[in-house]
């Protein structure tokens, strides 16, 4: 019986090589066993043309930047809903990759904590604060605003009102001899950025409390007015506002 094994066995394999043979003097191909490989990301192409994502689906990147300091810090990357986990936020200079309008979602979800801002007293008790979804819907509905009553591009608006509303020169605080002097010094690109965001939020926060107005109309009224140059802009009054202090300074 052990010996019957082995034969039996040398039988089988012979049976299972004689069709391939077969089909080898037929001069038909043997389909091999195929490694199953990782389907490629599927972007969309028409015509051999790469279609860029617009932005909720409606509004285009292919915007101007006309302010060359601000040109490399103003990130527009391209995406349908701007939300990322922003994993390296610790390190240097990190805000740059994160996108512009995503960088207005995070200045919008601030804590009200009751500070006096503009003569008005903050106390939204956080309800902006983590409801990340809550405001790329409040900025989504400020956008069609701002397109439908102007007819232009929300994004170039944006980055309009950005670049009007940032400032050049501020003040900073020196002590020297046990006496505190306010000397005017230049402003990076980073900052003014930051600041121009700062207070685009600080206006939205400002129109929409205790008033009939809602949390999109506001900051889409305010990005009409510092995209204008227009002095009502509230923006525009904190960037005049910086840069009188940091002449009397001088």
């Amino acid at each position: 019986m052990a010996e019957e094994q082995p034969i039996q066995a040398t039988a089988n394999a012979a049976q299972a090589v004689q069709p391939v043979k077969e089909a080898e003097a037929a001069n038909v191909a043997v389909p091999k066993r195929v490694k199953k490989q990782a389907k490629p990301e599927s972007k969309p192409v028409v015509e051999g043309i790469l279609i860029k994502p617009l932005l909720f689906e409606k509004y285009s990147f292919d915007v101007e930047v006309a302010d060359l300091s601000l040109r490399n810090y103003i990130n527009l990357k391209q995406a349908q809903y701007p939300l990322s986990c922003r994993r390296g936020s610790q390190k240097s200079f990190s805000k740059v990759n994160v996108g512009i309008i995503e960088r207005l979602e995070n200045s919008l979800m601030r804590g009200g904590t009751g500070g006096k801002v503009g003569g008005h007293v903050i106390r939204t008790k956080g309800r902006l604060q983590g409801k990340k979804l809550k405001v790329i819907k409040i900025i989504e509905d400020a956008f069609d605003i701002v397109n439908t009553k102007t007819g232009a591009n929300p994004v170039q608006v944006f980055i309009k009102a950005l670049e009007n509303s940032a400032p050049i020169e501020d003040t900073t605080h020196v002590v020297y001899g046990g006496i505190t002097s306010n000397v005017a010094v230049d402003i990076s690109a980073s900052r003014r950025l930051d600041i121009a965001l700062r207070n685009v939020a600080h206006a939205t926060i400002i129109g929409a409390f205790g008033n009939k107005r809602t949390m999109a109309e506001a900051l889409a009224n305010e990005l009409m007015l510092a995209s204008n140059g227009d002095i009502n802009s509230f923006a525009l009054k904190r960037k005049n506002e910086i840069e009188r202090m940091a002449r009397s300074a001088k």
